[in-house]
């Protein structure tokens, strides 16, 4: 089945002269090694195409590459694909319905089917396991080259949290030891993705000193403006301190509350265990069993989210 979509999806790259390639808002290393990744494929193989990857580019993932600049012309009769974006009001840049076709390639659960074509494994780590396993098997139609590895295996590592989530699977790693036979640095891609800034360095610091854990094993931290603020960090900066409640011992699962400046919280969820994304799902949100975002109006519904999780650890440990 997967196959026959790489076929489907091979013969829609030949067909276009004109692909455009989005993914998420406040894009992650795997939405823009997915992105550029599969751009970089692209573009070796057939230089003859215009090829562009779209969205807003992160200071603290240049390293991964930088986005193109399309007018609104260049979406007539172009091929728009999709990586790594589980619902369409997430897509970065509204401007990929303008196309003459649209591909979906994604590895979140698949609540909002969209796309003419739609490729979702939720069984792989990451989107970009899922385009490099896309390039393995198409082998010389559309070899991997050295960029592409870079690029997606910087996504699988970070989507896999360097292969400590259970999401990596003996397929993950035959696709990295694959990524690794180029030419390109793994050490230093690692050591990139692993340097914070100073400002990083101290909201790390302020989350670790704030957290709150209860006898459950369910622990939170409130970043508010103000908190935000004295570190110069907005909510851009806050993805590298959402994985640190999880190297504390005795924490099962966790919330990053972000005080938003038009209101509200973006809520960043994570577990060791329980399964949360039906939590995520009553409040706005959505995502992976043990990784999943969503909103809260207030501190009021921040608490209920902290409720919701102590009830699923209590049944969980049952």
């Amino acid at each position: 089945m997967i196959t026959d979509l790489f076929e489907e999806i091979y013969a829609k790259i030949l067909e276009y002269d004109t692909i455009i390639i989005h993914r998420h808002v406040r894009p992650d290393p795997d939405a823009l090694g997915s992105q550029l990744g599969l751009k970089a494929l692209i573009t070796k193989k057939f230089p003859e195409k215009k090829v562009y990857a779209v969205g807003t580019d992160v200071e603290n993932l240049s390293f991964m590459g930088t986005m193109d600049q399309v007018e609104n012309e260049a979406y007539e009769n172009a091929l728009v694909i999709i990586t790594d974006t589980a619902n369409r009001p997430r897509i970065d840049d509204k401007r990929y319905t303008k196309g003459k076709f649209l591909i979906k390639i994604d590895h979140h659960p698949d609540e909002d089917i969209y796309g003419d074509i739609s490729l979702v494994n939720t069984q792989a780590s990451s989107c970009s396991e899922i385009i490099a396993d896309l390039a393995i098997s198409l082998d010389a139609r559309l070899p991997m080259n050295t960029e592409a590895a870079r690029l997606f295996y910087g996504g699988i590592i970070g989507d896999t949290g360097r292969f400590l989530y259970p999401a990596t699977t003996s397929k993950t790693m035959r696709i990295v030891s694959e990524l690794m036979e180029y030419d390109f640095s793994a050490s230093e891609m690692g050591q990139m993705m692993n340097t914070n800034s100073k400002k990083i360095a101290n909201l790390s610091g302020y989350v670790l000193q704030n957290i709150e854990v209860n006898d459950l094993g369910v622990a939170h931290v409130i970043l508010t403006q103000e908190a935000l603020e004295q570190f110069g960090a907005d909510d851009s900066d806050t993805a590298p301190v959402v994985p640190l409640p999880g190297t504390i011992e005795g924490i099962v699962c966790w919330g990053i509350f972000v005080e938003q400046a038009t209101g509200g919280f973006r809520c960043r969820l994570r577990s060791k265990g329980p399964v949360i994304n039906e939590v995520a799902k009553r409040h706005g949100g959505g995502g992976h069993p043990l990784a999943s975002g969503a909103n809260a109006a207030d501190i009021a519904e921040i608490e209920e989210i902290i409720r919701e999780f102590d009830e699923l650890v209590v049944a969980w440990q049952k």
